[in-house]
């Protein structure tokens, strides 16, 4: 059996930076066509011309020779940003801004304490339709209770900006997928294999699995099963971001263990096995390829992947990390080139 894609995209990534980044960059451009990087760089992603040299450092990275690599960072929205700090942003062709609450995940300090404090750009975010992309935990709130804590400011951002595109990133509890499925304005989330596959007793049940501990951390089954109920179901608001954060192994196993899930080496052969158990192989295509790229208002990928019902081994490692479901076999796997 084999499934043809047209080339998918990732519509949340962390490339990171330095001389790891050209490996994750590799391991994103074997699998996909397009994805959307985060800004929660040292120093962050806020001008074009940081966000453009980023950009050529990726896709001269990850593309493989065949340049069907296209790699969008994201903007950090910080405090006092101003209008024309906005529009040269959407001038230069920016899509998106990565919303961080202070503190909230990697790199996230000197962020957002307030959205209020970031008004004046959201309202030419809104004008110039760049998309608002939202980590959305509380840091002060119980570490369960982050995202449910964080909804009344999404609630509050979409009415103050009805028309301003949102997308609630990674979400994993069931609060956020009501939300979403809800909201009366132009509203999306992403979706993690992690928080697909996985729950709390995954993380802690039998032992800490360090490679699988991160931000919003897995919750219920009955959390995960609001999300596949919509995924499963093809719903147009809810599509694919990986959220793949990689860091060094030694930093993972450590007693001061990072968040962040390495997803990159196994998300096709995972999602397909994912989507096949629950009987709707049918749907990886639009969750994949189709509906995020309408949300972002984009065209089509050029070029496809193929996926063979072959069984493969997830790696021990992979750049340097563990990825998750690593040392499992699954049943499919990405085909070969010749």
């Amino acid at each position: 059996m084999r499934i043809v894609l047209p080339r998918p995209d990732d519509w949340h990534v962390h490339l990171r930076q330095g001389a790891a980044m050209g490996a994750y960059a590799a391991a994103h451009g074997a699998a996909f066509g397009r994805v959307l990087a985060m800004p929660n760089t040292v120093p962050p992603l806020t001008s074009p011309g940081a966000i453009a040299a980023y950009r050529r450092k990726a896709e001269a990275s990850g593309g493989g020779g065949g340049g069907l690599f296209r790699v969008y960072p994201a903007f950090r929205l910080m405090p006092g940003m101003t209008p024309a700090e906005i529009h040269a942003l959407a001038d230069s062709g920016v899509i998106a801004g990565k919303y961080y609450p202070d503190g909230a995940t990697t790199n996230s300090r000197g962020g957002l304490t307030r959205w209020k404090q970031a008004e004046a750009a959201l309202e030419v975010m809104q004008e110039r339709d760049v998309v608002l992309c939202v980590h959305a935990e509380d840091p002060e709130a119980p570490v369960l209770e982050r995202e449910r804590a964080f909804l009344p400011v999404f609630g509050e951002i979409r009415r103050r900006f009805p028309r301003l595109r949102m997308i609630l990133e990674h979400i994993s509890c069931a609060d956020s997928v009501r939300m979403v499925s809800g909201d009366e304005g132009p509203t999306a989330a992403t979706v993690t294999v992690q928080h697909l596959a996985c729950t709390l007793d995954d993380l802690l049940g039998g032992h800490f699995n360090p490679h699988l501990y991160c931000k919003p951390v897995v919750k219920l089954a009955e959390d995960r099963e609001s999300i596949r109920r919509m995924v499963f179901n093809g719903h147009p608001r809810f599509f694919f971001g990986s959220d793949s954060a990689p860091h060094a192994r030694e930093l993972k196993e450590s007693d001061s263990c990072p968040a962040g899930a390495y997803t990159a080496p196994m998300i096709l052969p995972a999602l397909a096995t994912i989507f096949e158990e629950a009987g709707c192989l049918n749907r990886l295509e639009d969750f994949l390829c189709r509906f995020g790229r309408e949300f972002y208002r984009m065209a089509p990928n050029p070029g496809s992947i193929a996926l063979v019902r072959e069984t493969w081994r997830v790696p021990d490692e992979s750049e340097g990390c563990v990825p998750l479901m690593a040392g499992r076999i699954l049943p499919w796997r990405i085909e070969r080139r010749a």
